[in-house]
């Protein structure tokens, strides 16, 4: 199951596992006059997980849910054409940055005095605010007052270092007790010398030049492009409409020499956000939306390997235009608290809704420890979710809460993270508890896609690569 363990601090989440559990099989429909049938047995491998709670997101009435290990039928005879996500992707067997054994914070550092006139009384959090400030200070060689930034950092660390620190205890500890999480051996780190070094990825540059194609006439055009067999797709067709998978299989799509996989029960659009009409002509609303912003910093700024967007530009999403009554909202924030400031503040109320908890994401090895010391002064090991519901008709909005759990506030989804850049670890199994089935799912800036859910960015497919996946062959 993608969701490993649940306790009261939130979820041990297998990232990989709910990946495998999207239905990666290929139907071959001239095999069999009568179509394709799913067999129930379940085939033993190495990778097999039984089926997450992501289905409840799932329609009963679409047809089986798909899961690793299941074959497909034709004549009596199985004939299994299936994809798995690499696992070297998730062998993160060491911390990136490995912290000393029992070393206290300020271990080393010099004993410099600095005078803080805010505290008024010390505890625990005060002392360890302050022996940050030192490590800063210790790092720049220099005595000088922090800038805001920095003392906004510190100050939301302290805050919920705590929970953090207790909450992922707790679930490494159940991790480590069913056996999810274990220490490293030989055979999970030589495998990582298969991981290809580099995949083409031309997407957003695609979008780009998509820009100086000729106008395509609504009226003349099509708002949806379904998928049928392994087909090279024209790129003004998956530009210009939402691309539809509505088949119980996953197909195989070719753009610009590159094969992509497309699970099954998803739709997408491939553009920018000078481009999302035909997302608005789809005609859904969506009762949860979750954005994963490209938020601009000066990493980003000084790497230009990847596009971002100003505050102003996020703000122009059309949410509002987009979302069900009592739509449930997620926004990914990084760490820097001008960011969380801006989607609570601003953004937030400028789509009408009304913030109601903050999660967090926090990235462990496969033996439980954080990938980065949770207190590192240059990244953390976890990031951070804004949760909020969309505002107005109150009848409409008892009427959908109806059944449902109430979202809490400090939650933790603990995985082993992907090494693949902003592969971020799957909500649907974790939101389905506080949202109804057969609900309508959409992603904004996605970078892969979801059975069940609408995707949409200039790199939607990038992680449906073909080459992330292996083919499992037939036995």
């Amino acid at each position: 199951m993608s969701v490993v363990h649940r306790l009261t601090a939130g979820w041990l989440v297998d990232h990989l596992s709910f990946i495998n559990q999207g239905g990666y099989e290929i139907c071959d429909s001239f095999a069999h006059p009568g179509g394709v049938t799913c067999n129930s047995s379940v085939t033993s491998t190495e990778d097999c997980h039984s089926t997450s709670t992501f289905a409840a997101t799932l329609s009963s009435s679409d047809g089986p849910t798909y899961g690793p290990g299941h074959a497909l039928e034709t004549e009596g005879k199985p004939a299994k054409m299936r994809y798995v996500f690499r696992q070297e992707f998730f062998d993160i067997s060491k911390p990136h940055i490995a912290p000393v054994p029992e070393e206290p914070l300020c271990q080393g550092c010099p004993y410099v005095w600095v005078f803080f006139p805010f505290i008024s009384s010390w505890n625990d959090t005060d002392f360890f605010f302050c022996c940050c400030c030192l490590v800063i200070l210790q790092k720049r060689k220099r005595k000088c007052v922090f800038n805001q930034g920095e003392l906004d950092a510190l100050d939301y660390h302290s805050k919920v270092r705590k929970l953090i620190w207790e909450g992922t205890l707790h679930l490494v500890q159940e991790g480590l007790k069913s056996g999810f999480l274990h220490h490293t051996t030989a055979e999970l780190s030589c495998r990582k010398n298969n991981v290809p070094q580099h995949i083409v990825c031309g997407l957003a540059e695609l979008c780009e030049m998509a820009k100086q194609f000729p106008a395509v006439n609504e009226s003349d055009h099509q708002a949806v492009h379904v998928l049928e067999d392994e087909t090279s797709c024209p790129e003004q067709d998956l530009l210009s409409c939402v691309t539809e998978n509505s088949s119980n299989c996953a197909k195989i799509i070719t753009l610009m020499g590159q094969k992509y996989l497309v699970p099954p029960k998803s739709s997408f659009l491939l553009s920018d956000i000078s481009c999302l009409q035909p997302l608005l002509n789809y005609k859904r609303k969506y009762d949860v939306i979750v954005i994963d912003p490209p938020w601009e910093n000066k990493s980003v700024k000084r790497s230009n390997r990847y596009s971002h967007l100003s505050s102003w530009q996020i703000k122009q999403i059309p949410v509002p235009a987009l979302a069900a009554p009592n739509c449930l909202v997620v926004t990914w924030v990084t760490n820097r608290q001008k960011h969380l400031r801006f989607v609570k503040d601003e953004l937030y109320p400028h789509w009408s809704v009304k913030t109601l908890a903050e999660w967090h994401w926090v990235k462990i090895t496969t033996a439980g420890e954080f990938v980065l010391p949770l207190d590192s002064m240059h990244k953390k090991p976890y990031e951070v979710l804004v949760l909020g519901r969309v505002q107005g008709d109150v009848k409409e909005a008892l009427r959908k809460s109806e059944g449902v759990l109430p979202i809490p506030e400090h939650q933790l989804i603990v995985s082993i993270p992907c090494s693949l850049h902003s592969h971020k670890p799957p909500l649907a199994a974790v939101l389905a508890e506080f949202i109804k089935p057969d609900v309508e799912c959409l992603e904004l800036f996605a970078r892969n896609l979801q059975p069940g859910w609408t995707s949409w960015g200039n790199e939607v497919l990038k992680f449906q690569h073909i080459d992330y996946f292996t083919l499992l062959q037939n036995e």
